[in-house]
């Protein structure tokens, strides 16, 4: 028990808590002048230029509500504490400042741990002072209670909802990195094994055909070059060891590979592959990915593009880049809102990211989902 609390009272906040923003603006547009209403058309509200005006110079409050949780709810909390204090008399509850309900959710959505409790402690005292003195009825007491708890328990389910997803994009990031370490680790593979060969060959030939001898180091030196290079976009790309796990030593994919999706769905939409341009001198690891991105897009479109009769998939490769689209004709793209990209599309974007290139998905400019990506020729993971 001791140890949960701990743990709790020690977690930090949220990374980037997002400041405020356009939205934030209009609630306060809009509760403001719906504060100065109701001061004007409420009959029993007393102290009604006092009241209005805590309840519009509290509105600000919510624009930092993110950044500065508990330091909205003690300004808060303070204020409608001392203002009854300083009038003599309860004043009545003003509709409007049910938007504090906001802050105690912003406390436990965005702030630390401390911050949650030493927040939860200050609006439990507040609420009892204010029903020891009178000031509050006791069902209103519990009303207050229940509503501020409701709010501090929506706050958390959305913290820990948003931690849990943050995690899955985190494997499937790094699911992405191993998989592109491994297309890397067949690369140079080969490479050291061309690079053996053409050194037994070398030794097999060299009292026979010194210059034999001579174009295998030739051979060795060229090999081991681009072996080096590819080892280091390696290193750089893996991030974690698996050494329990077997190396997959079977055959990168290569570009030229993208034509066995062509016409593979029997039940789903007629998928047509062009390819064009210079392939040649392309780094295995580009090669890799350009299949891997054609062959998820193309899985997607297949799965979830509505009402599609067509899948086009075209890669296209010029002195610097190569670049794929795949789009279909489906009946307003795919079943998956563009806001909310599934693991699969933050997948590509990932790999296209740590080959220096960039990966789009989204509605089409007239129908269906377009799947964009241009990856530079060199390869080079960063």
């Amino acid at each position: 028990m001791l140890a949960a609390l701990r743990s709790l009272w020690n977690e930090p906040r949220p990374p980037d808590p997002p400041p405020w923003t356009w939205r934030d603006l209009v609630l306060v547009g809009v509760l403001v002048p719906a504060a100065v209403l109701e001061g004007f058309l409420r009959p029993d509200l007393p102290w009604r230029v006092v009241s209005v005006a805590v309840a519009v110079g509290l509105v600000p409050t919510l624009l930092w509500r993110r950044t500065r949780p508990l330091l909205m709810i003690v300004i808060c909390f303070a204020v409608t504490g001392l203002a009854p204090l300083l009038m003599g008399e309860p004043p009545s509850e003003m509709y409007t400042m049910a938007y504090q309900l906001i802050l105690p959710y912003a406390l436990f959505r965005w702030g630390s741990g401390r911050e949650a409790a030493t927040g939860l402690a200050i609006m439990i005292v507040s609420a009892s002072l204010s029903a020891v003195t009178g000031r509050t009825a006791g069902p209103d007491v519990i009303g207050a209670f229940t509503a501020l708890s409701a709010t501090a328990a929506l706050g958390g389910a959305f913290r820990y909802r948003s931690r849990a997803r943050s995690r899955e994009l985190d494997q499937v990031k790094l699911l992405e990195r191993e998989q592109l370490a491994r297309d890397l680790h067949d690369t140079v593979a080969h490479h050291v094994s061309a690079m053996a060969v053409r050194a037994q060959a070398g030794l097999a030939t060299a009292e026979s055909r010194p210059e034999a001898a001579t174009e295998a180091l030739r051979v060795i030196e060229a090999e081991a070059a681009r072996a080096l290079d590819e080892m280091h976009a390696l290193v750089r790309v893996l991030r974690r060891d698996r050494p329990d796990e077997p190396a997959d030593l079977a055959p990168g994919r290569r570009i030229t590979d993208i034509e066995r999706l062509a016409g593979r769905s029997r039940s789903g939409p007629a998928v047509d592959v062009e390819i064009s341009g210079d392939l040649g001198g392309l780094p295995p690891s580009v090669e890799a990915a350009v299949y891997r991105l054609a062959q998820e897009s193309v899985t997607n479109a297949v799965r979830h593009a509505r009402h599609a009769t067509r899948v086009e998939v075209r890669v296209t490769a010029d002195d610097t880049s190569v670049r794929l689209r795949v789009s279909d004709d489906g009946d307003g793209g795919l079943v998956r809102p563009a806001a909310s990209p599934g693991y699969g599309i933050i997948g590509m974007i990932e790999r296209a990211h740590l080959l220096r290139g960039t990966c789009t998905a989204g509605p089409g400019p007239d129908r269906g989902w377009t799947v964009s990506a241009v990856l530079p020729r060199t390869g080079a993971a960063t």
